[in-house]
């Protein structure tokens, strides 16, 4: 329990094995806040307006790989319940979160800091994360932290509306692409996993990452912000990274590696980190919709002439072994299985 960096933030200097080596330091953390990174109305698509909803997320994934959703059916109470169990989670004394810290990554909940690499970690993330399985959730509920004494009821109720709103927008990218309305049910989006994430105020803000620059591994992640700025995606094309602004009651979306290959790279999966700060506490709860183990991941609608496929089939099970072999890689994963 001492390694959780909410034990003992408030520390300076920060520890030599916190601080990033300078060409991976955030420096100036107060980046500008992408205007350009679309906000998404989704309750246009029951009004008669499903084609440009669709034409709008499919831009979106094409040139930012992020956006955001606003209306999107999941009730205001339930997201600032969410956010606030997950909070009060964090914020319960170490004797009550003790019930859950482990250092055994295959239990099926984890409380613990950094990341699950971190003994081969070189450098330290600044945070700590409660990890667990939520669908189905009958499978996985029980095996949640017992206290707050509502913390399972909340959050099982907000993963439920997650999965739907996944299914959702993954019904109107699968209608974009030119797939099968069910393209993306049952196998391609069987597993979900919640992340709460938790950084406290860091001294040197400029020295240290509450989460390194990445690519998420999985098909698409939906993304409870609170109020506190800190999440940044990588614009390429100008090689600078951009603040996503916490919108309330929105949910960011971003679309992971699994996606980018099923797309045949149509849709990009970007690259984003999240920064710390010196006053606040930032609390995120991420949900993770990937394919069950055995399913088998592919570009579709390939057209060998105009459009060949970029990449070869692989299992879920596949992409997650390379994933973890190249330390949590993406690109390099996903380059193992270039066609």
């Amino acid at each position: 329990m001492e390694k959780l960096v909410s034990n003992w933030y408030n520390v300076e200097p920060v520890p030599e094995n916190y601080i990033f080596p300078p060409e991976q330091r955030p420096g100036n953390v107060h980046v500008p806040i992408g205007e350009g990174i679309p906000v998404i109305d989704l309750s246009e698509a029951e009004k008669g307006g499903r084609t440009l909803t669709i034409q709008k997320i499919l831009k979106a994934a094409q040139d930012f790989g992020f956006f955001q959703v606003i209306n999107h059916g999941v009730s205001e109470n339930l997201m600032n319940e969410t956010a606030s169990v997950l909070r009060e989670f964090f914020e319960m004394p170490s004797e009550a979160k003790q019930q859950v810290y482990t250092e055994e990554f295959s239990k099926s909940c984890i409380l613990f800091t950094s990341s699950i690499s971190y003994a081969q970690e070189k450098i330290h993330l600044w945070r700590d994360f409660l990890k667990h399985p939520c669908h189905p959730l009958h499978k996985w509920q029980h095996f949640w932290p017992q206290t707050p004494t509502r913390y399972q009821e909340i959050v099982g109720a907000c993963s439920v509306e997650v999965k739907k709103l996944a299914s959702r927008i993954l019904g109107l990218i699968g209608e974009g692409l030119g797939l099968k309305s069910e393209y993306f049910e049952e196998e391609l989006s069987g597993r979900m996993i919640m992340t709460g994430l938790h950084y406290p105020p860091c001294p040197e803000p400029s020295l240290t990452l509450g989460t390194s620059e990445h690519v998420d591994a999985d098909v698409i992640t939906i993304l409870l912000q609170d109020e506190v700025k800190g999440l940044q995606i990588l614009n390429e094309d100008e090689d600078k990274w951009i603040g996503v602004d916490p919108i309330p009651h929105a949910f960011v979306v971003n679309i992971g590696a699994l996606l980018q290959v099923i797309s045949n790279n149509k849709l990009k999966s970007a690259k984003h980190r999240v920064v710390t700060n010196k006053s606040r506490f930032r609390t995120s709860v991420a949900f993770f919709v990937t394919a069950l183990e055995d399913s088998v991941i592919e570009p579709a609608h390939v057209d060998q002439v105009h459009a060949p496929a970029m990449y070869k089939p692989f299992t879920a099970k596949d992409f997650v072994a390379k994933y973890l072999e190249s330390n949590a890689d993406t690109e390099a994963t996903l380059g193992y299985f270039r066609a």
